[in-house]
């Protein structure tokens, strides 16, 4: 499926495994031709081409340089989709620096472990974004920027965090203007800058990503140079991205789904990525989700079928020769692995278990992760190099197929329930679009099978009916104790589109406390 040649091999370079040799290939290749536009709601609209960006960015990289960063520094920044959010990720990386893109969607509590964790150097902040202004956010996570005297900043809670930079009026005196950064661009030389491009190689860490979840600490995906480089050029053969193309850029960029998905190969291939000032997620296309019929009829119309992916291995490392295979209605089957992945399906030993038998779906290759931000290695890799997945796959043949989540399957009165396989069954009710079914804490049974349902044209449901529906198809542990009916727009997404289980749970529980009294 993928084309013979690559995007790299159009832009007339061998080997494009730095990003300041992608950002010159680019702007001699694409000059001025749109490279990022945004279509802005509360903001300005704005755009930047190819020569733009590569001129906007030596600038800020020839500022953040003047201001002492330099190769490793970790420098972080909060911004929506937008031609600014590619300038700042080219300058922090074309000097060796490491981007490290956090959420517009981070509240203040969240916000205060993200930077105690990444222990970032400099932040650089956007003012408004749809009415939010995240100079107020920053001090609600951080009081201390409230009541400082100084910019130069030393905060226990952050303790490697020296300076922010923002725009706008009424800075607080710990927020330093967009001026204080620009103006160190006068003290570094072209030359210079080229000098520290240079240095910058394929092994150097370019990124990383925050990704959302329920673990206590944030969890930091780091990525290379090289391997994000490769996999933007692979993306791009596998969607057919071309040059002059228009690219929505629908999912946020400080997430995988947006920068390596949408921003990343369309400026290796020439494409427009085009941005609105919101990202939008749906319940009706979530990733790992049981769906209904006439919403999988129209993602078919979308090649290829992706599988699998995650932050670890910046995207998708599978595809499917369909959308859904009979029986496993979670996303594609893997028939066909990334180029320079494998994958394996293991035991709790980490041995690969036989046709037929269900283990952890586990990954390696070029484009992996060398790790996550401050966590051993050993534990979340395994001795061969392996990254454990957590998700469950049954091997048939060459092809695995996905049965959810270990975290999700629910464990009740000494029995395994996939939600899957409740889901799927629910779904097949008149009046049911979505079905999402979790564990909750139970005395008795350990867990207790719980659903949340949408109806179709926000029709009521009767549980009974449900229940009696199940109960004729699925053995009794399996049907649920607990329903909630909710509203389609009620469905807890997260940014890379998946339901978020953990809040489905949370939802159930408050609201059946809340019926019992």
């Amino acid at each position: 499926m993928v084309e013979d040649e690559s995007p790299q091999a159009a832009l007339g370079a061998a080997r494009l495994d730095t990003f300041p040799k992608l950002l010159h290939a680019a702007a001699a290749a694409y000059g001025e031709e749109p490279a990022v536009v945004l279509h802005a709601e509360t903001i300005p609209d704005d755009a930047i081409s190819f020569s733009g960006l590569e001129r906007a960015s030596a600038e800020l990289a020839r500022a953040l340089l003047g201001r002492g960063v330099g190769k490793g520094c970790r420098i972080g920044f909060i911004y929506g989709n937008s031609p600014t959010f590619a300038v700042l990720l080219a300058a922090i990386a074309r000097i060796g620096a490491i981007a490290i893109p956090l959420s517009t969607l981070v509240k203040a509590d969240e916000l205060v472990r993200v930077l105690r964790q990444s222990d970032v150097h400099g932040l650089i902040v956007q003012r408004s974004l749809l009415g939010h202004d995240y100079v107020d956010r920053l001090c609600d996570a951080l009081p201390a920027l409230a009541n400082a005297t100084s910019a130069n900043l030393q905060i226990p809670d952050a303790p490697y965090l020296r300076w922010i930079v923002s725009d706008g009026a009424d800075l607080p005196a710990s927020i330093h203007p967009r001026s204080w950064l620009t103006d160190a661009a006068g003290g570094v030389s072209d030359a210079m800058l080229r000098a520290v491009e240079d240095a910058v190689h394929a092994t150097d860490q370019l990124l990383e990503i925050y990704t959302s979840g329920s673990m206590a600490a944030p969890k930091g995906v780091k990525h290379l140079h090289g391997p994000v480089l490769f996999r933007a050029d692979y993306i791009a053969r596998m969607t057919k991205r071309v040059r002059g193309q228009e690219a929505a850029a629908i999912l946020p960029m400080f997430w995988v789904g947006g920068l390596g998905i949408v921003l990343l190969p369309s400026l290796i291939s020439g494409a427009c990525t085009v941005c609105t000032e919101g990202t939008s997620t749906s319940s009706r296309h979530a990733m790992g989700s049981v769906l209904a019929a006439d919403d999988l009829a129209m993602m078919a119309q979308a090649t290829p079928y992706w599988a699998l992916g995650m932050s670890e291995t910046f995207g998708p490392y599978a595809y499917g020769d369909v959308l859904r295979a009979d029986g496993f209605p979670l996303c594609a089957p893997l028939d066909h692995i990334a180029e320079r992945y494998e994958v394996r399906v293991a035991d709790t030993d980490d041995r690969p278990v036989g046709d037929g038998e269900v283990g952890e779906i586990q990954v390696r290759g070029y484009a992996l992760t060398p790790g996550l931000h401050k966590f051993e290695r050993a534990d979340y890799f395994t001795a061969d190099g392996y990254y454990r997945t957590g998700d469950l796959g049954l091997l048939d043949g060459p092809r695995i197929h996905f049965v959810g989540r270990s975290g999700d399957m629910i464990k009740t009165s000494g029995s395994n329930v996939s939600p899957a396989e409740v889901e799927q069954e629910l779904m097949q009710i008149d009046g049911v679009q979505a079905a999402y079914v979790v564990g909750l804490p139970d005395a008795r049974r350990g867990e207790r099978v719980a659903a949340a349902i949408v109806s179709r044209d926000g029709t009521v449901l009767d549980f009974n009916d449900l229940d009696s529906h199940l109960r004729g198809r699925l053995s009794r542990y399996k049907t649920p104790q607990t329903y909630i009916q909710i509203a389609p727009h009620e469905v807890p997404m997260l940014p890379s589109n998946k339901v978020a289980r953990r809040l489905i749970r949370d939802m159930i529980a408050e609201r059946t406390a809340q019926e019992a009294v």
